[in-house]
């Protein structure tokens, strides 16, 4: 069968969805969203507004403004959490090449045998010479000047981590050969290192959603990570076992290291604001009933 729905003006748009049952308060307003928010785009926040997903109609009393208001929340929990992501990855990148500088020397990245050997998602002759290369065509005055000083191929650890992506630092902290280099880190966090590393790896995948403006709210995850079961106690004790592949268990995840890295910060709050704000059900981002009770959301956490 070929695809044969003709395009649709705005006015069409909004035509068929007030046709469907939905209410519309300012048709101008709702007209210029829909001249600047893709109507494929909000049909993911209107889904669990319909009565009917066959004949895509509206449960009675549904407005455009409650569509707008989910669509919006959603835009502003992406900011917020890329704002957590930036202070994880940034704390994780020290962390990484601290270790290793201090451990084995300033350029520890260029010894393969630090590394494990390749595999499916790791080789590293091909990831160190990806970085080279990128490390090479950048314009950054620090890379200029070692390139027109020094003969390695790379820069010193803590200059070269500043221009790897949140999934390259994924990689080259979850293959570090030995685990004890990998604790080294991940104990900073109070956290275990096979935890770390499959955290890291779901982030990457998170920070692509929200840098690529992709749907956080009521999205189910393909790739969760491993959830720890003993240690720590408080984060273990926060998460949602049942429900692993909503965003519940990544926002508990953010808050605990936030909790570490910047202790005074107001990340906690600035999320529950947004919650209330919005009025927005929380089953369908796996927040369970009890969650603000849980160790790690109590305000007496620091």
């Amino acid at each position: 069968m070929k695809f044969n729905k003709p395009p649709l003006t705005h006015e069409q748009q909004l035509d068929q969805l007030i046709q469907r049952g939905l209410t519309c308060a300012d048709r101008a307003e709702a007209l210029h969203y829909l001249g600047h928010l893709n109507y494929y785009r909000l049909g993911a926040y209107w889904l669990p507004f319909e009565a009917d997903h066959t004949s895509h109609t509206f449960k009675p009393g549904t407005c455009f403004a409650d569509v707008l208001n989910l669509y919006v929340f959603d835009r502003e929990l992406r900011l917020l959490v890329l704002d957590a992501i930036e202070r994880v990855e940034v704390s994780v990148r020290t962390g990484w090449a601290y270790t290793l500088a201090h451990r084995y020397g300033p350029h520890a990245h260029l010894n393969a045998n630090l590394f494990k050997k390749p595999a499916r998602n790791w080789d590293y002759s091909q990831q160190s010479q990806k970085l080279e290369t990128e490390a090479r065509k950048s314009h950054e005055t620090f890379l200029q000047h070692h390139y027109q000083k020094y003969d390695e191929p790379l820069p010193p650890l803590w200059a070269v981590v500043e221009i790897m992506t949140l999934g390259q630092l994924s990689k080259w902290y979850g293959n570090l050969r030995h685990g004890a280099d990998r604790n080294a880190v991940a104990h900073r966090y109070d956290m275990d290192e096979t935890n770390l590393t499959s955290f890291l790896h779901h982030l990457s995948v998170i920070r692509n959603f929200c840098a690529h403006h992709s749907r956080l709210w009521n999205r189910e995850f393909t790739f969760t990570f491993r959830l720890p079961s003993h240690r720590p106690p408080a984060l273990v004790a926060s998460l949602n076992q049942q429900d692993s592949r909503r965003l519940y268990n990544t926002l508990t995840v953010l808050a605990w290291l936030l909790d570490g890295i910047s202790p005074q910060h107001h990340w906690k709050q600035r999320l529950k604001s947004l919650l209330v704000q919005h009025t927005i059900d929380l089953k369908r981002m796996g927040f369970p009933a009890d969650w603000e009770q849980r160790t790690i959301w109590q305000e007496s956490t620091p």
